[in-house]
C-alpha cells in the first residue's frame, strides 16, 4: 500500500498482521497470511527451536514473501529460537512476554524488525528507545492473554506518546473496526480471532465451529486473579475456572487446571474441557474463508466504512 510507512517498512501488501497464536499459527496459516499480502506470523510461543525451524519452513515453500515469528521471551530456549530465525532468514519478529533489549543488536544487525506487543503507554516509549521498528497495541478485546484496558482507550494515548508506527490490535475484524484504528492514528490493524476460521488454518474444527457459534457474550476472561487473565470461549473448563476463582482457590490449583488445555481444544477437538481462546469479535466471525477472502474482504470493507463516512460528513457540511 503506498505511503503507508508499516507497508514500506515491512514490505508488504495490505497493513494487516495475522496475530501469533500458539498451536494455532504456524507455518501453513502464517505463510498464506503472507502469500495473499498480509503479514503471517508464526507462534514461535509453543515450539521448541526445531519445531520453529520446521514451521519457517513451510511457510517459505509457501511463498517468498516477508514472514513474521512471534517470540516470548521468558523462554528459557529463546536465544536459540532467535538463532533459528537469523538463520532461515526471518524479516520480522513480534515479541511478547519479556523485553526484547539483549537481543535487539542482534536482530537488527540480522535485518530483522523488531515489533513488540505492548499493553502500556509506558512499555511502548521503552520499546521507541531500545530500539524498536513500530509496536503492536493490544487491548483486552482479544483473545488469548489480555491486558486491563481497551483497544479503543489505549491506542490513541500510544499514538500520542511515541513516534515509531502503531499497529492496532484487539477487537478488530470488520471495515468499521479497521477504520476506527486507522483513525485513531495506527497504521495497521492486527487480527487474531478472524483468522481462526480461515480454511488454511489447520486447528480442529470442533473449534472453528464454537468460534462459527459465538455471540457477543460468548466470550469470557479466566485467570483474573493469577494475574495472567486469559479470553477464552465459555465452556465447562471456562466454568470451572471461574468456579475455582469465585471460591478462592490457589493460584497453582486455578493453573494447574488449564495446563495443555489450549493443544486439548486446538489440536485435540475438545471445545468443553480445552481452552477455546477468541476475542470479543469472535460473534463477528461467521464462516469459513480462505485467507485471501479475508484479507480482501478487511480491505474492501475498508474502502466502504471510509465513503460511508466521507458521505456523512458532506451531509453534516463539515
Amino acid at each position: 500500500m503506498k505511503n503507508n510507512k508499516i507497508c514500506e517498512l515491512l514490505g508488504i501488501k495490505y497493513p494487516i498482521f495475522q496475530g501469533a497464536m500458539a498451536w494455532i499459527s504456524g507455518g501453513e496459516l502464517a505463510g498464506a497470511v503472507s502469500r495473499d499480502g498480509g503479514l503471517g506470523i508464526i507462534a514461535g510461543g509453543g515450539m521448541e527451536p526445531s519445531l520453529l525451524r520446521e514451521n519457517i519452513r513451510k511457510a517459505k515453500a509457501i511463498t517468498s514473501n516477508p514472514i513474521g515469528v512471534n517470540l516470548m521471551l521468558l523462554r528459557p530456549d529463546v536465544a536459540d529460537q532467535l538463532d533459528v530465525c537469523i538463520e532461515e532468514g526471518v524479516k520480522v519478529v513480534t515479541t511478547g512476554a519479556g523485553n526484547p533489549g539483549p537481543f535487539m543488536e542482534k536482530l537488527k544487525n540480522a535485518g530483522i524488525k523488531v515489533i513488540p506487543v505492548i499493553p502500556t503507554i509506558k512499555l511502548a516509549e521503552r520499546m521507541e528507545k531500545i530500539g524498536a521498528d513500530a509496536v503492536i497495541v493490544e487491548g483486552m478485546e482479544s483473545g488469548g492473554h489480555v491486558g486491563s484496558i481497551t483497544t479503543m482507550a489505549l491506542l490513541p494515548q500510544i499514538v500520542n506518546a511515541v513516534k515509531i508506527p502503531v499497529v492496532a490490535a484487539g477487537g478488530i475484524a470488520s471495515g468499521k473496526q479497521f477504520l476506527a484504528a486507522l483513525s485513531m492514528g495506527a497504521e495497521a490493524v492486527q487480527c487474531g480471532t478472524i483468522f481462526l476460521t480461515a480454511k488454511e488454518c489447520l486447528i480442529h474444527q470442533n473449534y472453528k465451529n464454537a468460534i462459527l457459534k459465538a455471540k457477543d457474550r460468548s466470550t469470557v476472561t479466566t485467570g483474573n486473579f493469577t494475574g495472567h487473565p486469559v479470553r477464552v470461549i465459555d465452556n465447562k473448563l471456562a466454568k470451572e475456572m471461574l468456579e475455582l476463582e469465585k471460591n478462592g482457590a490457589s493460584k497453582e490449583e486455578i493453573e494447574n487446571l488449564g495446563k495443555g488445555s489450549l493443544k486439548l481444544a486446538a489440536v485435540d477437538g475438545d471445545a468443553e474441557n480445552g481452552s477455546v481462546m477468541a476475542g470479543q469479535i469472535a460473534a463477528m466471525v461467521n464462516e469459513e474463508r480462505t485467507t485471501k477472502e479475508i484479507l480482501e474482504f478487511l480491505m474492501m470493507d475498508l474502502k466502504l466504512e471510509v465513503e460511508v463516512l466521507k458521505r456523512r460528513l458532506e451531509n453534516w457540511n463539515i
